[in-house]
């Protein structure tokens, strides 16, 4: 049996994981420590700025559709596959619900509206500040190893399926 659109489906969810990693890896390598070094005034203030813009992002749209995406693939790869490139496929779609989807929903996100409705140059925002920076950042590195686990699963079932 040929697996021509799975092929094509794996590459396509591999790279655009690697897309959301490499956002996240830029929050938790350098984007995060250059906003912690300023003042909190001015780091509460950038960071509300680029959680707003966010939401008119290629990003967002990328990170939001690969959570169906990689469901319907889990079920696909359940359903019609065996071997390697399921386990793979259903390893990386896992990675994606729980390291990825998931931690931003209940992680990221609370502390982002949180932040959002304070004052940037309030005595309450500068207290919160350090406890969202190293919190945020902790829950940051959780998705950018989940997304690069998804794209490594997804490249390496599309490898798998193209073998068979």
């Amino acid at each position: 049996m040929t697996h021509h659109w799975t092929v094509y489906a794996c590459l396509f969810i591999g790279l655009n994981a690697a897309l959301v990693g490499g956002v996240f890896q830029s929050f938790s390598d350098f984007v995060m420590r250059g906003l912690m070094q300023g003042a909190p005034a001015s780091g509460v203030e950038s960071m509300q700025g680029l959680n707003r813009t966010v939401f008119r992002s290629v990003f967002l749209t990328t990170f939001f559709v690969l959570a169906p995406v990689t469901l319907a693939m889990g079920f696909v790869a359940l359903t019609q596959l065996d071997g390697a490139a399921q386990r793979l496929i259903v390893f990386g779609t896992a990675a994606y619900m729980a390291m990825v989807f998931v931690v931003t929903i209940v992680g990221n996100v609370p502390m982002n509206e949180k932040l959002a409705k304070l004052p940037a140059t309030s005595a309450e925002a500068a207290q919160y500040w350090s406890v969202y920076g190293r919190d945020w950042t902790r829950w940051n590195h959780v998705r950018t190893v989940g997304a690069i686990v998804t794209s490594g699963s997804y490249l390496f079932a599309m490898l798998a399926l193209t073998s068979t």
